[in-house]
C-alpha cells in the first residue's frame, strides 16, 4: 500500500470513450459523495457531518450540483449518493433528484435518516432515484430515541416499508454498531433484513470529528460479530471498489461489513471524492484538510470544463489515509 504506481492520471477505457482517473496509488475515481445540506432534524451521538464541521454560508443550487456531476461523469465518475446532513429536509431534494437523474448516471442514491421517507419515497423514485440507505441504529424505541434524539422508529420503519414496496432497490440499512448500546440487538436486525429483503450494513464506528473520549466509549470492534457471522453464513463477495468490504448471506439476509478503523483495505480499494454542501471538494472522509474550493469555477462561463480541471488536480493529491497517517502499509 506504501508503492505509488507509475501511472498516468487519466487513463482512457479501450472499449470507448470513457475517461477514467487513476491516482498515483492506482486507484480509480468511481464515486462521488455529494452532500446537499449540513441541517438536520436528527442529533445522533455518532455524527460526523461528512467532515463539515462548521456552518456553511450557503447550499449549493440543484444547477450547481448538475455542473459539478456533468464534469464528473465526463471524467467516468458515474455513480452518485447524496448526503447531508439530512438530504430529504431539503424543500427541493425531488427537483435535485429529478435534476441529476436526467444526466443519466449509473447510479444515483440517497443516504437518510429515512424520517420523511414515507411521503418522499414514491416521488423521488418517480424523479429517477435508484436506491436509498437508511440510517437504522436500534429497533428499540427507547434506544433509538437515545442515540438520534427523536423518537422516529416507526415512521422510519413505514418508510423503510414504503421504499421496498415501491422498488427503491436495493435498499440498504446502515445500522452503527455502538459499545453497550445496540451490539446486543445485530441479530434482531438480522432477521429483520431477512424477513423484509433489505441489505444490511454493519459499520465501525469512525473517528471523525469527535471528541477522543466519546470515540472510546461508543467503539465497538467488529472482529468478533464478524467471526460469528462468518461461522454462521456464507461469504458471497468482496466489494473491491468498495473498500474491499465482505458480504455474507445469512439465513434470507445478506449482511456487509463495513471496519473503516485501521483498516488498510478500506483506503486501499476508496474510489470516492466527496463535495460538500457549499462547494468544497475532499478527497478523503477522514481528512478534512485538504479540499479544493469549486465556487469559482461554478461562478464561471464554462462551469463543467473548469470543474474538471479541479477534479484532476484534486485526483492527483489523493492519497489512503491510514497508510499516511497510522503507518499502515500493505
Amino acid at each position: 500500500m506504501n508503492r505509488k504506481h507509475n501511472i498516468s492520471v487519466i487513463t482512457s477505457i479501450v472499449s470507448g470513450s470513457v475517461v477514467v482517473l487513476y491516482d498515483n496509488y492506482g486507484r480509480p475515481l468511481l464515486h462521488l459523495r455529494l452532500s446537499v445540506t449540513q441541517r438536520c432534524n436528527y442529533r445522533c451521538m455518532y455524527c460526523h457531518h461528512e467532515g463539515e464541521i462548521w456552518k456553511p454560508s450557503r447550499e449549493l443550487s440543484p444547477m450547481e450540483m448538475r455542473s459539478i456531476v456533468k464534469a464528473c461523469m465526463d471524467l467516468g465518475i458515474k455513480k452518485i449518493k447524496l448526503t447531508g446532513g439530512e438530504p430529504l429536509i431539503r424543500e427541493d431534494i425531488v427537483e435535485i433528484v429529478e435534476t441529476l437523474s436526467s444526466l443519466e448516471p449509473e447510479d444515483l442514491a440517497i443516504t437518510t435518516n429515512g424520517y420523511y421517507l414515507e411521503e418522499l419515497a414514491l416521488p423521488l423514485k418517480k424523479a429517477g432515484l435508484m436506491r436509498i440507505n437508511v440510517s437504522l441504529p436500534s429497533l428499540d424505541k427507547k434506544v433509538y430515541e437515545t442515540v438520534t434524539g427523536v423518537d422516529g422508529l416507526d415512521k422510519v420503519l413505514r418508510g423503510l416499508k414504503k421504499a421496498l414496496d415501491i422498488g427503491l432497490k436495493p435498499v440498504k440499512v446502515n445500522m452503527v454498531i455502538l459499545k453497550d448500546i445496540n451490539e446486543g440487538e445485530v441479530w434482531d436486525m438480522i432477521k429483520l433484513a431477512s424477513q423484509m429483503k433489505f441489505i444490511l450494513q454493519l459499520i465501525e464506528l469512525e473517528p471523525v470529528d469527535m471528541p477522543s473520549y466519546l470515540y472510546r466509549d461508543l467503539h465497538a470492534d467488529l472482529d468478533s460479530i464478524e467471526r460469528e457471522i462468518s461461522s454462521r453464513g456464507v461469504l458471497v463477495n468482496r466489494r473491491r471498489y468498495m473498500h474491499n468490504r465482505p458480504q455474507y448471506r445469512i439465513g434470507g439476509a445478506v449482511v456487509e461489513i463495513v471496519k473503516p478503523v485501521h483498516n488498510p483495505d478500506f483506503c486501499l480499494h476508496c474510489t470516492r471524492i466527496r463535495v460538500s454542501s457549499d462547494g468544497k471538494l475532499y478527497t478523503c472522509l477522514m481528512d478534512s484538510s485538504n479540499h479544493f474550493d469549486l465556487n469559482k469555477a461554478l461562478e464561471s462561463n464554462d462551469p463543467v470544463e473548469n470543474i474538471k480541471e479541479i477534479i484532476i488536480k484534486a485526483n492527483r493529491a489523493r492519497k489512503p489515509y491510514f497508510m499516511s497517517r497510522c503507518d499502515i502499509h500493505g
